[in-house]
């Protein structure tokens, strides 16, 4: 199963990049508006060693982009050690992953379901996603729905036609949770034939714990569930995150690392 996620993550930047072979990595050459990073090449076996890194990060530097790395700590264990040494940060999160037998729907007091690829209700999603990640984890915070509405006007054009075009091209497909405040929580789940990640799940932290990430999450799960998808994996911030995911069926098959 974790050479089938690792296969998986190999292939679903190709909807937004194209891929260069850098000594033993993939790196993946954004063609929208955010940057990619490289990955080991799967099956490959390499032991990564700082001297690899720094391929990598030669060519980046030619071509002017982000020097960043996301691998499955399972199948290159390696590469976190050689980043580190090379000078990079590197983190690591635990990686779940779902199947139809394991699946146990999640409600909550909010109406959920898969968002149109209207632009005002792009911008209202990525706001949504923004505000919780800029204030992580799962406690109650601040920001609501007027921090909300502000940042979906000052959402770059340019971000929501990408996001626009990823949806009607359904290599994305988002889901909201709205309570009497409008949205007030999100996420997407990114299809590649049978298997897809659900990223981005993110609730206001005015509203948290609630149950509405989980609802959000169960949503996205029924619907890939129903369009040919047979397993869902994801990648959680933190093991109290990971909790959340931990209710609705997934379960944790290993870590996946990220350096930059």
């Amino acid at each position: 199963m974790i050479t089938r996620v690792d296969t998986y993550l190999h292939s679903v930047p190709l909807s937004g990049a194209v891929a260069e072979q850098v000594g033993p990595f993939t790196l993946f050459r954004s063609t929208t508006v955010w940057p990619y990073y490289a990955r080991p090449v799967p099956g490959s076996g390499a032991t990564i060693k700082p001297d690899d890194v720094e391929l990598v990060r030669a060519r980046c530097a030619e071509l002017e982009i982000p020097l960043s790395f996301e691998w499955v700590v399972d199948t290159c264990p390696s590469l976190g050690p050689a980043a580190a040494a090379a000078g990079l940060t590197v983190v690591e999160h635990p990686l779940l992953v779902l199947e139809r037998d394991d699946f146990r729907p999640a409600t909550a007091a909010a109406r959920c379901e898969i968002l149109s690829a209207d632009e005002d209700v792009v911008r209202q999603a990525r706001a949504v996603a923004n505000l919780a990640f800029s204030d992580p984890g799962t406690a109650v915070g601040a920001a609501g729905s007027a921090e909300r509405d502000a940042a979906a006007v000052e959402t770059p054009d340019k971000t929501v036609a990408a996001l626009c075009d990823r949806a009607l091209r359904g290599v994305s497909v988002s889901a909201g949770a709205f309570t009497d405040e409008g949205m007030v929580a999100s996420g997407t789940h990114q299809p590649v034939d049978s298997v897809t990640e659900i990223v981005g799940v993110g609730t206001l932290p005015s509203v948290r714990r609630r149950g509405l990430g989980a609802a959000v999450t169960s949503v996205l799960v029924e619907h890939a569930l129903s369009n040919g998808v047979d397993l869902v994996l994801l990648s959680a911030e933190s093991d109290a995150v990971a909790a959340v995911y931990e209710r609705v069926g997934f379960h944790r098959i290993g870590s996946a690392g990220a350096a930059e």
